[in-house]
């Protein structure tokens, strides 16, 4: 009798535990922890498309997406008084009031989240121009911006020469300027970066930059956001080489 019990409570042990797994495998595992998905700042015509619902949703690691609230969030409420913004610049200037500004207007926007999202941007965009990657570049970069870079690497293919180039690393990103008007939120950031940059001719002659020589380049660039836009994507809308 007691034979038959346990093999009962074996089977119906063994069901329990089937149950529990298959369960797990439909809902998924949450351990609380888990961060939004990062999506790439797009151009302003593809933000259009998509409100449209005629967008190509491509899985590109870029910037973090902004996460908009209601007014009476008790978030935003404390943008006025929050110190990370005195970290990033003094109380008062026009670079600390325009981070505050954007964090009114855009529930939760995270200084330190922008930037780690805005260096993976610019490594992706540094090495999509180097490479001629047209498609990753188009998910990246506004219109103007994209036509650009572009233009710059349909005349390298029309020359028969090819950039060889190897992302060392970003030194330092900050931010150098943030600003918000009608709507419309701009923030950019000078970026402190190493590169190994050559070009080479058809026959793979060096002509310009040393394949052996790390060099280091600065950039200012400046993403935005239309904080009214239901898109929640930033773009990179304009770029300068600075000495």
């Amino acid at each position: 009798m007691n034979g038959f019990f346990d093999i009962y409570s074996l089977i119906f042990l063994v069901l329990a535990i089937a149950i529990f797994f298959r369960l797990r495998s439909v809902l998924g595992k949450r351990t609380g922890s888990e961060r939004p998905p990062f999506e790439p700042p797009v151009s302003r015509r593809e933000q259009d498309a998509r409100s449209n619902g005629r967008a190509d949703n491509e899985n590109v690691i870029a910037l973090p997406k902004a996460r908009d609230g209601a007014s009476n969030n008790p978030v935003l409420e404390d943008v006025a008084t929050d110190a990370r913004f005195d970290k990033i610049a003094p109380a008062g200037t026009a670079l600390n009031q325009g981070l505050r500004a954007i964090a009114a207007a855009s529930q939760q926007f995270d200084p330190k989240e922008f930037l780690v999202g805005a260096k993976a941007a610019y490594e992706m965009i540094v090495v999509a121009f180097a490479q001629g990657d047209r498609k990753a570049l188009k998910q990246l970069l506004a219109r103007e911006v994209y036509e650009g870079f572009n233009s710059a690497i349909a005349d390298r293919e029309s020359r028969n020469e090819t950039a060889d180039t190897t992302f060392v690393g970003i030194d330092k990103a900050d931010f150098s300027d943030a600003t918000l008007k009608n709507g419309n939120a701009q923030v950019t950031v000078r970026f402190n970066s190493q590169l190994i940059s050559a070009t080479r001719d058809k026959n793979g002659n060096v002509i310009d930059g040393d394949p052996n020589k790390v060099i280091d380049v600065t950039d200012v660039w400046t993403f935005a956001r239309d904080v009214n836009s239901r898109d929640l994507n930033w773009h990179l809308v304009a770029t300068e080489s600075a000495e």
